[in-house]
């Protein structure tokens, strides 16, 4: 963190007659990685709050709106705390910082409390860590829980982090499997109808927890592992009768499970093995007249021990921009068809 803060230094800045607020660094050579190459870390805190950011030697003069000065310090100062306990500080982790800070400004809590090395997840490619408050809760319930229920719509990070816990207990030997499955449904087409071997066939809807593998492990790696049985793909149907011990099981778009679906998933948990089930309760394809296994497990289990659930808006979302907004706009556009319709 930064060792003081500055009203009045030497160079004196002033924009509209307000005083900035002056942050003073005990490291220049971590200024330089929290400014970012070409100052674009800077940049995009100046972005998004709409405040002006100046470096002074070792000093960051930051100058705007009372409030947003307040979120500007609370971020850069949290940013400089995790670049001195060795953490990383690129663009992700600006973002998460800011996302962060406009949820917890005048809160005990602050981004270096949700950022820490506690939340880290560790895989051989790179750090993971949450960038919502929603997702910090998230990782928290993986690591305490032996169920998991992770709901709200694309772009969250339920798969990802999820597999990125998962990979952190390969690498570790906590667990000595990770299952994989997802039914499938949402295209509409029947698996005998697909060309190819079974796994060919089920390869193709478990492309998101691929990329995510992919991304942590390196296509080498993940090959590799499963040829081992390390990493099993797992049709959901050919999970019945087994009890599988010190795995860690994956289930996303669980939302397209039948009851039946689901209360076999969770049953098949054997001794020192993890369960997470990953999907949208509004995004079901099942026929309207079936119930989501997801939300009936969701509605029963809540509440119980060892279960946790967490639920992301949109938010959460942590993709491109343009997606939150995206999805923000087509929920809204649901809200009103459901209102033209309960008043018909």
């Amino acid at each position: 963190m930064s060792e003081n803060t500055v009203d009045t230094p030497e160079n004196n800045i002033e924009q509209n007659g307000k005083e900035p607020v002056y942050l003073k660094f005990s490291s220049n050579a971590l200024l330089m990685e929290l400014c970012g190459r070409h100052d674009a870390h800077l940049q995009q805190v100046e972005e998004r709050l709409g405040v002006q950011l100046v470096t002074r030697g070792n000093q960051l003069a930051i100058l705007g709106p009372a409030d947003q000065v307040e979120k500007a310090k609370i971020v850069l100062e949290d940013l400089y705390e995790l670049l001195q306990s060795g953490l990383p500080v690129a663009a992700p982790q600006i973002d998460a910082a800011l996302r962060v800070t406009d949820g917890l400004l005048g809160a005990q809590l602050r981004p270096s409390d949700l950022m820490g090395q506690d939340v880290i997840l560790n895989t051989p490619n790179k750090k993971v860590a949450p960038r919502s408050v929603q997702q910090h809760v998230y990782v928290a319930a993986l690591q305490s829980s032996s169920l998991t229920f992770g709901l709200g719509p694309a772009g969250t990070g339920k798969t990802y982090l999820a597999t990125a816990y998962a990979v952190q207990g390969l690498i570790q030997k906590k667990y000595k499997k990770l299952i994989l499955t997802r039914p499938v449904v949402e295209a509409g087409e029947r698996l005998g109808f697909l060309p190819g071997t079974l796994e060919e066939k089920i390869d193709p809807y478990l492309r998101p927890f691929f990329d995510a593998l992919d991304d942590m492990v390196g296509r080498e790696k993940v090959d590799k592992w499963r040829e081992q049985g390390v990493i099993e793909i797992a049709p959901l149907a050919y999970m019945r009768g087994r009890t599988l011990e010190k795995c860690i099981m994956i289930l996303d778009e669980a939302q397209n499970t039948t009851t039946t679906q689901m209360r076999m998933f969770l049953t098949r948990m054997g001794e020192g093995s993890k369960a997470i089930a990953t999907g949208d309760i509004t995004q079901s394809d099942l026929p309207k007249s079936q119930i989501s296994g997801l939300k009936q497990a969701v509605q029963v289990l809540e509440g119980l021990a060892d279960i946790e659930v967490t639920r992301f808006s949109e938010a959460d979302v942590v993709r491109h921009e343009l997606v939150a907004r995206i999805v923000q706009a087509y929920e809204e556009k649901d809200r009103q068809i459901s209102m033209k319709l309960d008043s018909e």
